[in-house]
C-alpha cells in the first residue's frame, strides 16, 4: 500500500524506520510533543522549561571574539528575552531587523544570568499567523527524513484511510467491555493531540497496547489450541519401570520434581502433542524429571530425542543418561557434528530401524538425515538457545506417515518471568521446580576488584590445599584490543605459574570434543584442581567437589549467564563461593547487574530483574527467533492490560470470532510466514 502514496526513494527511507505498510506508519508514534498552541509571556517563564514566545526585536549584535555569537533581544509587554546563536549565517543576521516580530520556541537556559534561549526555533511574523490547534509531534528519525516530512507522511496516511476505511475495529464489542476508544480515533489523537486533551493520551495509548497484546495472545494461545488438533501417541504410565529407575538413583526426588513429573505424564497420556516447558533454577534436578518421562515414552514403544545447545552439555547429558538407563536395558546413543561420518551413518541406520531408544545430541539432531522409526517425545534443553525454526524442524522431520506427532518437552534453567509466561510462552504449559535438592548449601557471592588478584590467589591456594576444586572462567579466547579483557590463555599461564603444586587444566570451545571430554572427566574425578575455562562450562557440568567459581570481567556478562555460571558450584553439601572479578570503569548498567547478582541467589528474581534491564526482545532473542515482537506495549509496565487481553483472546478463540485472522495480520506483519513454519 505504501507504493500508492510514496515514491520508491521515500519508501526506502521509511523502511529504515521499520515502516513497511500504512499501518506501520501510523504506529510510528511520536517520542514527545511540543506545545506550540499558545504564546507565553516572557515574565512567566521558568528556567529549564520550554516555551513559545512572541516579541519585537529590540537589539542585535554579532561578535567573533572570543567565540562566534549572534545575540538578538526580543521584548513583549512583560520584559526582554535574549536569543543566542552560536552557529549562524549572514542571511540570518539580516532577518533580525529592529522592530520585526518574531515567534520563537526553546528551552530557557538554566545556566544563564539573563532570561535566554540558545538556538531557538524561530520564524519571522509578517502577518498574524494563527497558532496550531494540535501539539507538535517529535518522531524518531532516520537520515534524509525530518520531522516535517514524517508528519506530512502520517497525514497522507490518515487521508488515504479516511477514503478507504481500511482499518476498522475488529472487535467493537471489546471496546465497550473494556471502556476503550476507537482504534483510528486513538491513532489520530496520539499523532496530533489537542492541547487541552493531552491528559487523555494514556487512554489512547492503552487502546493500542490492548490491541497489540490481544494479537499476541491470539497468536500464542491459538498455537496452544491448534496443537490439540494434531495426533500424538498416548503414553501410559508403567509404575514398575518407573520404580526401577527411581530406586537406582541414590537420591530421593523432591516434592516439586514429583509434581512436575505427574504434570508431564498427564499430558503424555493424551492423544494430542504435549507442549510443555519444565523450568527450574540451576541444580534443581530438571534432567532426572525429563529422563523419567523419556523412560515412559520408551516403555510405550516410542523413541526419544534429547537435544542440547552445545557439545559439552550434550555429552554431559549422554554420560548421565547412560548411567541411569543402561541398567534398564535402554539403548542410548550420541550424535554431534564432531563425530566421524562413519559413526553417523551407523547411528542413522540404527535409528531408523528402532535399535536406538534415546538419541542425545546437538543441532545435529535436526538434520534431514536424522530419521526416527517412531519418535514419541523430544526434549530440548536450554530451549532459549534455539530459534523457533530449529525447535520445529525436529518435529516436522519426524511426523510419521499416519501424521502422528511427537510430544515436546522444553527445559530451561533461566526461569521465565510471569509476564513472559503470560505472553511469549502462552502457547505452552509450564511446570516449575522451585526447590533445590536437600543438603545443598547456599552459594556465597563476593564482588572483588581485579586489582586484588594477589589476595585472591592466596585464598585459592588455601582452598585447594583443603581438597576443594575451582573453576576460573574467562569470557574470551583471543586478545581483543577493543574490549581489553583477560583471555583464557593468559589467565591459564598466570594461574599455572602461581600454583606450582596444583594441577591446572584449560578448556574452551575450540578444542576437539574428545579432548574436552577427557579434561572434564579428569576434573570430575578430582585429578584437576583448577579448571580455567571459557563459558563452555556454563550449563550441564556437575562436579560436587567444585566449591569455588571465579568469573573474570563479570561486569561484561549478562545476569542470566552470571547466574548459570554461579550454579556450577554448590552442587554438593560443601559451602561454595562465587567470586565476581570486575575491571576499572563500571557503567551504570554493569553496576546494576553486579548488584542484582550479589543480592539475589533466587533464579526467578534474577530473571525478573534481567527482563526489566534488557526487555523481552533481548531476553528471549526474539529478533533472531522469528517470533513476533512488540512495538507499542511494554510487558513490564502493561501487565494489567496483558491479563485482560489474555482473557479476551480465550473468549474470541472459543467463539471462533471471524475477526481473529484480520486482527493477527494487522498487528503481526510476519504472521503468515510464521504459521507456515
Amino acid at each position: 500500500m505504501l507504493a500508492s502514496l510514496f515514491t520508491e526513494k521515500q519508501i526506502s527511507k521509511l523502511k529504515k524506520l521499520g515502516i513497511k505498510s500504512i499501518f506501520d506508519l501510523l504506529l510510528h508514534l511520536p517520542l514527545k510533543y511540543l506545545d506550540k498552541t499558545k504564546v507565553n509571556r516572557i515574565a512567566d517563564v521558568a528556567l529549564g522549561r520550554s516555551y513559545q514566545i512572541e516579541g519585537k526585536v529590540t537589539y542585535v549584535k554579532t561578535s567573533y571574539q572570543p567565540r562566534k555569537n549572534l545575540i538578538v533581544v526580543i521584548e513583549d509587554e512583560t520584559g526582554p528575552l535574549q536569543l543566542r546563536f552560536l552557529n549562524f549565517y549572514s542571511s540570518q543576521i539580516h532577518q533580525f531587523e529592529k522592530g520585526v516580530m518574531v515567534r520563537v520556541y526553546g528551552e530557557i537556559n538554566p545556566k544563564s544570568f539573563v532570561t535566554e534561549i540558545i538556538h531557538p526555533e524561530y520564524e519571522i511574523l509578517k502577518t498574524n499567523k494563527p497558532l496550531p490547534e494540535h501539539l507538535t509531534p517529535i518522531y524518531p528519525l532516520t537520515s534524509g527524513l525530518g520531522q516535517k516530512s514524517i508528519l506530512s507522511f502520517v497525514k497522507r496516511g490518515f487521508d488515504h484511510i479516511a477514503k478507504k476505511n481500511i482499518f476498522p475495529d475488529h472487535f467493537p464489542e471489546l471496546n465497550i467491555k473494556r471502556n476503550l476508544p476507537d482504534l483510528m480515533v486513538s491513532l489520530k489523537k496520539l499523532h496530533m493531540p489537542i492541547s487541552n486533551q493531552s491528559s487523555d493520551l494514556e487512554a489512547y495509548r492503552k487502546k493500542l497496547v490492548y490491541d497489540e497484546l490481544l494479537a499476541h495472545q491470539l497468536f500464542f494461545r491459538g498455537l496452544y489450541h491448534q496443537q490439540k488438533n494434531y495426533v500424538a501417541k498416548s503414553i501410559k504410565f508403567d509404575n514398575d519401570f518407573h520404580e526401577a529407575l527411581v530406586s537406582s538413583l541414590g537420591f530421593t526426588l523432591t516434592t516439586h520434581q514429583t509434581n512436575c513429573f505427574n504434570e508431564i505424564m498427564s499430558d503424555l497420556s493424551r492423544s494430542f502433542p504435549m507442549n510443555r516447558l519444565l523450568q527450574g533454577d540451576v541444580g534443581s534436578g530438571k534432567t532426572i524429571v525429563a529422563t523419567m518421562a523419556a523412560l515412559q515414552a520408551i516403555k510405550n514403544g516410542g523413541q526419544v530425542g534429547f537435544m542440547a545447545p552445545t557439545e559439552i552439555l550434550a555429552e554431559q547429558h549422554f554420560i548421565k543418561l547412560k548411567e541411569w538407563l543402561n541398567p534398564l536395558h535402554i539403548s542410548v546413543a550420541f550424535l554431534s557434528g564432531s563425530i566421524s561420518l562413519a559413526e553417523k551413518k551407523i547411528i542413522y541406520a540404527k535409528l531408523i530401524k528402532g535399535d536406538i531408544d534415546l538419541l542425545v545430541g546437538t543441532h545435529a539432531l535436526i538434520q534431514d538425515k536424522v530419521k526416527f522409526k517412531s519418535l514419541a517425545l523430544y526434549i530440548i534443553d536450554e530451549q532459549h538457545r534455539f530459534g523457533v525454526e530449529q525447535r520445529l524442524q525436529i518435529r516436522s522431520n519426524n511426523i510419521t506417515s499416519t501424521h502422528v506427532e511427537a510430544h515436546q518437552l522444553m527445559m530451561s534453567a533461566t526461569p521465565i518471568p510471569r509476564t513472559l509466561s503470560m505472553s511469549y510462552f502462552a502457547d505452552m504449559d509450564i511446570s516449575t521446580i522451585s526447590e533445590l535438592p536437600p543438603g545443598r548449601q547456599p552459594i556465597k557471592t563476593k564482588i572483588i576488584s581485579d586489582t586484588r588478584r594477589g589476595e585472591l590467589l592466596a585464598v585459592i591456594q588455601k582452598h585447594c590445599n583443603e581438597g576443594n576444586q575451582v573453576y576460573w572462567v574467562c569470557p574470551l579466547i583471543e586478545e581483543s584490543e577493543t574490549l581489553q579483557l583477560e583471555t583464557v590463555e593468559t589467565t591459564f599461564q598466570q594461574v599455572s605459574n602461581f600454583f606450582q603444586s596444583q594441577k591446572i587444566a584449560l578448556i574452551h570451545g575450540r578444542m576437539k570434543q574428545k579432548e574436552k571430554e577427557t579434561i572434564m572427566q579428569r576434573f570430575k574425578s578430582g585429578d584437576i584442581h583448577i579448571l580455567v575455562a571459557t563459558t563452555v562450562i556454563e550449563v550441564g557440568v556437575d562436579v560436587p567437589n567444585a566449591t569455588m567459581m571465579i568469573i573474570e570481567n563479570a561486569e561484561r556478562m549478562g545476569l542470566s549467564q552470571l547466574h548459570q555460571l554461579r550454579g556450577r558450584v554448590g552442587r554438593g553439601s560443601k559451602e561454595s563461593t562465587c567470586i565476581l572479578l570486575y575491571g576499572k570503569k563500571l557503567t551504570d548498567i554493569a553496576k546494576e547487574r553486579l548488584r542484582i547478582i550479589y543480592e539475589n541467589t533466587d533464579g526467578f528474581k534474577v530473571s525478573e530483574s534481567d527482563l526489566k534491564l534488557r526487555g523481552p526482545g533481548e531476553f528471549l532473542g526474539v529478533r533472531q527467533s522469528g517470533l513476533p515482537s512488540l512495538k507499542i506495549a511494554d510487558i513490564n509496565k502493561d501487565e494489567e492490560i496483558l491479563a485482560l487481553a489474555k482473557s479476551d483472546a480465550e473468549y474470541l478463540l472459543k467463539t471462533k470470532h471471524n475477526g481473529i485472522q484480520s486482527h493477527l495480520q494487522r498487528w503481526i506483519s510476519n504472521y503468515q510466514e510464521i504459521t507456515r513454519t
